[in-house]
């Protein structure tokens, strides 16, 4: 079994890069799923707070609140996201090989991921020139900053669109499972 752990800032296109992963690894036989390790943020949010996945705007500051502030720091919960991921990879092993996980945003979710699994493929994404519309709040978050002085990643990417993802997760593949 393999991960690819995708990390970056808002809006750095891990989404749009684990999709185009997840169809180049197919390409190439694997049976890949798309994870996030924020599901049950995403699931709190939507389940008790009356927020709708499908409206534009994610609950940033409800995730940034809940996921740091309140289950890591006043509960204690300190790998409390991880522990639910890796519940989830073991049972979903029984019908996914590879597993792209897309929204990992700090050093410790990376050291946690690799030394719990043997075959971790860690990639940074940044989206060459973009100015996100966060909060000065938000974007002062160690979500948001943990990783800029990370250097251990397998792959560092810096795209400026679609096409350029696309093309980076074809060779990412080809690297990683080519022959």
């Amino acid at each position: 079994m393999k991960l690819y752990v995708i990390g970056g800032k808002a809006k750095s296109g891990k989404n749009t890069f684990g999709k185009f992963l997840r169809e180049e690894l197919k390409e190439y036989g694997y049976k890949p799923c798309v994870m996030h390790l924020t599901t049950p943020l995403y699931s709190y949010a939507e389940n008790y707070f009356e927020w709708n996945e499908h409206s534009d705007e994610k609950p940033r500051e409800f995730l940034q609140k809940m996921g740091v502030e309140i289950i890591k720091e006043k509960l204690g919960k300190k790998t409390f996201l991880l522990d639910r991921l890796s519940e989830d990879i073991e049972i979903l092993s029984e019908f996914f090989d590879t597993f792209i996980i897309v929204d990992a945003r700090l050093k410790k979710e990376f050291d946690y991921l690799k030394s719990k699994y043997k075959d971790v493929v860690s990639i940074r994404l940044t989206r060459e020139n973009y100015q996100n519309t966060l909060s000065e709040t938000e974007k002062a978050h160690i979500t948001e900053n943990d990783l800029d002085d990370f250097e251990e990643f397998d792959y560092d990417i810096t795209s400026s669109g679609i096409v350029e993802l696309k093309e980076m997760a074809k060779a990412i593949v080809n690297e990683e499972e080519g022959e």
